[in-house]
C-alpha cells in the first residue's frame, strides 16, 4: 500500500510538472521566474511550501520532543513576524525587479551599489549557506522513506531517489513546474498534518488526556523556558525577531518577491503568510511533545524521527504512508526551489559577467546543468548529516540572515559604500563560525542568541560606514 501511494503521488507531481514544460520554460524569465505572473494564492502557497520544509515536519517535531511548547510559540510568532520584512523589503524588491528586469538577488545589489565584488560576495553567501538547508531536505526524505518502508529502502537510497526525481521535474519546467507543484504540496501538507494530529491524539486517549500524561512525566515541556531552560527571556527575544532578518534572505524567498503579478498581490500574500504559521506550526510540535509517551529517552538525531515513529505506531500503515508522502511533498517543495534559485544565481552572477555573449537559451541550459551539480553536492552533505536537523538549520539560517543589514541599507537607506558592506558581511560570517564552533566564548552573548548579536554588529558596521560616507568622505 505504501509503495502504491508513493507511485501515485510521484506520477501526479511529474505529470503536473509537464505543464511547466511549455515555451515559457525556454526563456530566462519563464524558466527562472514563471514570467513574473503569479496571483495571490499561487504566490502565497509557493512561499509557504518553499519555507515549511523538512525543518517544519521533522525539525519542529524533534524540537517539540526536546524542548516542548516554547518552540511552537517562538517559531509561529517569529515566522509570522517575517511578514514585516516582506512589506519592508519585499515590496521594494518587487518594484526594482519589475522596472529593471532583475532575476537574482545579487543583480539588484549590484545595480544599486555598482560593486561587482559585493555582488559576488552576496551571491557566494547565498550559495554556501543554502547548501546545509538544501541538504536538510534530502536528509528528511531519506529518513522518511527508510521509516515508512521499514528499512526496505535504506536512508541514502531514499535520499538519492527523491533527489533525482526533484531534479527531473525542475529540469523539465523550471519555476513553472515548481509553482504548480508547490500549490498542490502546500495544501496536501496542511491537510495531512491536521488529520495526523487527530488520529494520533485519539489513539492516546484524546488531546487532553495525552497532555496530562506527558505533563506528569515532563512538566518542563509546558514551561516558558522549555527543557533544560532552553529559552530564557533574552533567547525568547532573539528568536522572535531573528526570523524577520532571516526568511527574506533565503534566495528562494528573495526571488519569490520578483514573481508576483503586481504589488497588491505581494501584499496580500505577505498578510496571509503572517497569519497561517500561527495555526500550522503547532501541529508537528504536538506530535513531538506526545512522543514522550511512546518513545521516551530519544537523543540527538533520533528525536528528528519522532514524527514517522509516532505515525507508524499510532496509525494504520496506509495512513502513515499518506502523511509521510505529504512530508516528502514539503521536502521537495523546498528542494526544488533551492536548486532552481542556486542554479539561477550561479548562471547569472558568476558566469554571465564573464560570458556576456551567452544567449537566453544557453542561460537556461547552464541553469539546468547546475541544478544537477548542486543537487549532487547537497546529496554528498546529506551522506554525513549534522547531529540534528536543528543544528543544520541554525547554521544555514544564521549565515543567510547576515545579508539582511546590507539589503536594508541598500533598499531603504540609499546604500553605503561597498567597502563597509563587504566588511559587514565578512565580519558577520566570521563571527557566526566562531560562535557556532565555540571558538568565541558563549559568555560574550549575555544570554542572547548569537545571530542577533552578529546582526546588530553588522548594522553597527554599516552605520559607521554611513556616517563615514556622509561626514568624512565628502
Amino acid at each position: 500500500m505504501i509503495y502504491l501511494i508513493l507511485i501515485i503521488y510521484i506520477a501526479i507531481v511529474f505529470l503536473g510538472s509537464l505543464r511547466g514544460a511549455s515555451e515559457n520554460s525556454k526563456n530566462v524569465e519563464g524558466y527562472f521566474l514563471a514570467n513574473r505572473g503569479l496571483g495571490t494564492l499561487a504566490l502565497f502557497f509557493t512561499i509557504l511550501a518553499t519555507n515549511f520544509s523538512a525543518f517544519y515536519f521533522l525539525g519542529f517535531a524533534g524540537a517539540g520532543y526536546r524542548i516542548g511548547y516554547p518552540h511552537y510559540i517562538i517559531m509561529s510568532l517569529g515566522t509570522g513576524f517575517a511578514a514585516i520584512s516582506f512589506f519592508l523589503l519585499g515590496t521594494k524588491i518587487w518594484s526594482l525587479g519589475k522596472s529593471n528586469g532583475f532575476i537574482t538577488p545579487a543583480e539588484l545589489i549590484y545595480n544599486q551599489t555598482g560593486s561587482q565584488y559585493l555582488r559576488w560576495l552576496f551571491a557566494s553567501v547565498m550559495l554556501i549557506f543554502t547548501f546545509p538547508y538544501l541538504a536538510l531536505q534530502i536528509i528528511g526524505a531519506g529518513y522518511i522513506l527508510e521509516s515508512i518502508t521499514h528499512g526496505t529502502i535504506p536512508y541514502l537510497w531514499g535520499a538519492s531517489f527523491l533527489t533525482l526525481f526533484t531534479i527531473a521535474y525542475v529540469w523539465i519546467g523550471g519555476m513553472q513546474s515548481v509553482v504548480k507543484t508547490d500549490l498542490k504540496q502546500g495544501i496536501l501538507m496542511i491537510v495531512l498534518m491536521c488529520v495526523a494530529v487527530i488520529v494520533i491524539t485519539n489513539q492516546l486517549g484524546g488531546l487532553s488526556t495525552a497532555h496530562q500524561n506527558v505533563y506528569e512525566l515532563k512538566p518542563e515541556l509546558f514551561s516558558r523556558e522549555g527543557t533544560d531552560n532552553a529559552y530564557g527571556p533574552r533567547k525568547w527575544f532573539s528568536m522572535l525577531v531573528f526570523w524577520i532578518f532571516c526568511i527574506p534572505m533565503f534566495p528562494q524567498i528573495f526571488m519569490r518577491f520578483y514573481i508576483a503579478k503586481d504589488l497588491n498581490t505581494l501584499k496580500k500574500s505577505a498578510l496571509l503568510y503572517g497569519l497561517i504559521p500561527l495555526f500550522i506550526s503547532i501541529l508537528p510540535v504536538i506530535i513531538g511533545v506526545l512522543g514522550h509517551l511512546s518513545f521516551p529517552g530519544l537523543i540527538g538525531n533520533e528525536t528528528d524521527q519522532i514524527l514517522p515513529k509516532m505515525l507508524a505506531t499510532h496509525s494504520p500503515e496506509w495512513f502513515a504512508g499518506l502523511v509521510m508522502t505529504g512530508a516528502l511533498a514539503a521536502f521537495m517543495s523546498t528542494l526544488d526551489s533551492q536548486l532552481l534559485a542556486l542554479s539561477t544565481i550561479f548562471t547569472r552572477d558568476f558566469i554571465l559577467p564573464f560570458r556576456k555573449d551567452i544567449d537566453l537559451k544557453q542561460q537556461v541550459s547552464i541553469g539546468r546543468i547546475m541544478v544537477v551539480i548542486f543537487a549532487c553536492i547537497g546529496l554528498a552533505i546529506a551522506a554525513q548529516p549534522f547531529d540534528t536537523i536543528d543544528d543544520m538549520g541554525r547554521l544555514a539560517f544564521g549565515g543567510l540572515a547576515i545579508l539582511f543589514p546590507v539589503s536594508f541599507f541598500v533598499l531603504r537607506l540609499n546604500g553605503v559604500s561597498a567597502f563597509f558592506s563587504i566588511a559587514s558581511i565578512i565580519i558577520g560570517e566570521l563571527l557566526l563560525i566562531g560562535f557556532y564552533y565555540q571558538l568565541i566564548p558563549q559568555s560574550y552573548l549575555y544570554g542572547f542568541d548569537s545571530s542577533i548579536i552578529i546582526i546588530l554588529t553588522c548594522f553597527g558596521i554599516l552605520g559607521i560606514g554611513k556616517m563615514y560616507d556622509r561626514f568624512i568622505k565628502k
